[in-house]
């Protein structure tokens, strides 16, 4: 019986014990850095060049969106940028900008557009809306890279 009685006892102490873990995480700091390069573009300004795009936003769709962007257009702080959502949310107006630059550069035959100015025109109306980008510039064409 002495041994049943101490066999149950370490079982039972056995059982209130555990694993437990703790994981406590802070918000890190945003890491910003840049790059240094020796290479020098000699770029030709040449004329004014304008580009335009628009989307229409039903929801959380976008329709209506071109399919041919440029790359590096969007403006955003990166991250959920400051969204209370733990994820980020795509943002349809950057993607209509750089549509907008696509388009400028396109039809210009420029390789980028120096100084680059966007007017963004945003109606919403909860549920839906419509977003129209024009973005006008100078045309930039690489002439050497060094």
């Amino acid at each position: 019986m002495k041994k049943v009685l101490v066999a149950s006892s370490l079982i039972f102490a056995g059982a209130l014990t555990g694993c437990s873990s703790l994981n406590t995480s802070a918000p890190s700091l945003p890491l910003s850095g840049s790059v240094a390069t020796d290479v020098k573009a000699d770029i030709e300004v040449g004329e004014k060049i304008t580009g335009q795009s628009s989307a229409t936003k039903v929801l959380f769709f976008t329709l209506g969106a071109e399919t041919e962007y440029a790359d590096g257009v969007a403006y955003s702080a990166g991250g959920n940028g400051g969204s209370a959502l733990p994820f980020a949310l795509p943002n349809p107006v950057e993607a209509v900008k750089a549509a907008a630059a696509y388009n400028a550069i396109q039809e210009s035959g420029a390789d980028v557009i120096v100084a680059p100015r966007y007017t963004v025109q945003k109606d919403d109306y909860v549920v839906f809306g419509t977003i129209n980008v024009s973005v006008e510039g100078y045309k930039g064409t690489i002439k050497s890279v060094k």
